[in-house]
C-alpha cells in the first residue's frame, strides 16, 4: 500500500503515540462546548498543538453525539508548500500519523479528480501541514474512517463549492476546513481582525481574503456551497499564539466553529 508519511509529527505535535494520545486527551477532557449542536461540518485551526490545539479540540468535542455514525471525512486545506493553482488530491492510498494509517477513499477521490479544478498531486500534500494536524484528534474522537484529503490553493470559490457539493454526504459523512486566521499583527489589532473575521463566517461572507484567513479559499467555497446554505455557523472557540504559547508582538489567530 503506497502511503503518506507524517511530515511535521514531533514538530507541530507528538511523535510518540502514548504521548500523543495524552496530550490530546488532555486537550479535549479541557474542552467547553457545553450545549453545542452535533456539526455536520468543523473549522479548526492547524498550528502546533501548543499554539492551537486546545481551540481544534473545542470543536472536535462537539461530534461525541455522533461520531459512531461518521465513516469518511472529507478534509479541505490552504496550500502552505507549494504554489497550487486549484485544487490537488493524492495518488496514494493512505495517511500515516502516529496512530495509525488512516486509509483513503479511493473511489471518491477519484471522482472528484475528474471535475474541473482539481489535479493530482502529491507534491501538494507530502509537506502540507494543514491537513496532517487534524488527523490525530479524527482518529482520536472517530475511531476507524475513511479521508479525502483536498489541498486548495488559488481558487474561485464557486469551483471549491462545485467539490464541497459533491463530497457533502449524510450522517456517515463529516466536512473539516483546516484554516488559522490573521497572520502576524499586534495582540490587541488580531483580537479586532478576527473577531471581524469570525463575524463575517458566522454571516457566510464568502469574500474572504488571504488577510483574514490563510484558508480564505477553502472557506469562501463551503460558505458559496449549496449544502452550507441553510447551515448556521455557530463560533465555539478563538484566540490567538499571544494566548497560549507565543509573545503578543506578532500573533496568529485560531477560530473554531461547527456548522450545524
Amino acid at each position: 500500500m503506497n502511503t503518506r508519511k507524517a511530515a511535521v509529527a514531533g514538530l507541530f505535535y507528538e511523535n510518540n503515540a502514548d504521548q500523543l494520545r495524552q496530550h490530546i486527551a488532555s486537550m479535549m477532557t479541557r474542552a467547553t462546548t457545553a450545549g453545542s449542536n452535533a456539526p455536520q461540518a468543523l473549522i479548526v485551526p492547524h498550528a502546533g498543538y501548543v499554539y492551537s490545539g486546545q481551540t481544534a479540540a473545542c470543536a472536535y468535542s462537539t461530534l461525541s453525539a455522533r461520531a459512531d455514525k461518521i465513516k469518511r471525512v472529507v478534509l479541505f486545506g490552504p496550500a502552505h508548500r507549494v504554489a497550487l493553482q486549484g485544487m490537488a488530491v493524492p495518488s496514494v492510498d493512505a495517511f500515516a500519523t502516529p496512530l495509525g494509517d488512516v486509509p483513503l477513499d479511493r473511489a471518491c477521490i477519484e471522482r472528484i479528480s475528474k471535475l474541473p479544478g482539481v489535479c493530482v498531486s502529491d507534491e501538494a500534500h507530502r509537506d502540507e501541514h494543514s491537513l496532517e494536524v487534524q488527523l490525530p484528534f479524527l482518529q482520536t474522537v472517530l475511531g476507524e474512517f475513511s479521508l479525502v484529503p483536498v489541498v486548495v490553493g488559488h481558487c474561485a470559490a464557486q469551483t471549491v463549492a462545485a467539490i464541497v457539493d459533491a463530497l457533502w454526504g449524510g450522517a456517515e459523512t463529516l466536512l473539516v476546513v483546516s484554516t488559522d486566521l490573521s497572520h502576524f499583527h499586534s495582540y490587541k489589532d488580531a483580537q479586532q481582525r478576527d473577531r471581524s473575521t469570525c463575524d463575517r463566517l458566522q454571516a457566510k461572507d464568502n469574500s474572504l481574503s488571504g488577510q483574514d484567513a490563510c484558508g480564505a479559499c477553502a472557506l469562501n467555497g463551503l460558505m458559496s456551497s449549496e449544502h452550507a446554505r441553510d447551515m448556521t455557523v455557530e463560533l465555539v472557540d478563538m484566540c490567538n499564539s499571544g494566548d497560549t504559547a507565543g509573545g503578543k508582538e506578532r500573533v496568529v489567530g485560531y477560530g473554531a466553529f461547527i456548522l450545524h
